[in-house]
């Protein structure tokens, strides 16, 4: 079983983000290495979040115990940072889950290449409005058609 990439890409995670998880390549553009870190951020994988930060805005340590759950990832829009440029822009908003309330991060991620390699630089955090209670009995957000509480809730 290979199952679909946090990424929201389409494809298999053997085919999309682990080959960058698990240092077999790195990633050849600014949005791809965007999506890699949203399925990092999904998968608990900070190792590799830290590792794709660049030097000048890394972080002492994450803290990735606020137990959202992220489930969707949608790309705005892309500037620049294709395989011969060597900085990129990223818009996009992460959706995510905590115990029975839905929110979003909007952010404008900002990316820099140095020797061949894309780093995360920093990013701009847009107003999203505040989180929303999702009833026990209502249908679920990620669109199976499930209650909430057959669902998501687990």
């Amino acid at each position: 079983m290979n199952p679909p990439c946090p990424c929201c890409s389409g494809l298999a995670y053997a085919e999309c983000c682990e080959p960058y998880h698990s240092g077999i390549g790195t990633a050849p553009t600014a949005a791809i290495l965007m999506r890699s870190r949203y399925a990092a951020y999904a998968l608990n994988l900070t190792d590799y979040l830290l590792k794709t930060w660049h030097s000048s805005s890394l972080p002492a340590s994450l803290n990735m115990e606020d137990g959202n759950i992220w489930y969707r990832l949608e790309i705005l829009h892309i500037e620049d940072g294709k395989e011969n440029d060597d900085n990129g822009l990223v818009e996009f908003k992460a959706y995510w889950h905590n115990k029975g309330h839905l929110g979003h991060l909007h952010e404008i991620s900002r990316f820099i290449k140095e020797d061949r390699r894309w780093y995360y630089l920093n990013g701009a955090i847009r107003p999203t409005p505040a989180t929303i209670k999702i009833g026990r009995n209502e249908s679920c957000f990620c669109g199976s058609g499930k209650k909430y509480k057959h669902c998501c809730s687990r």
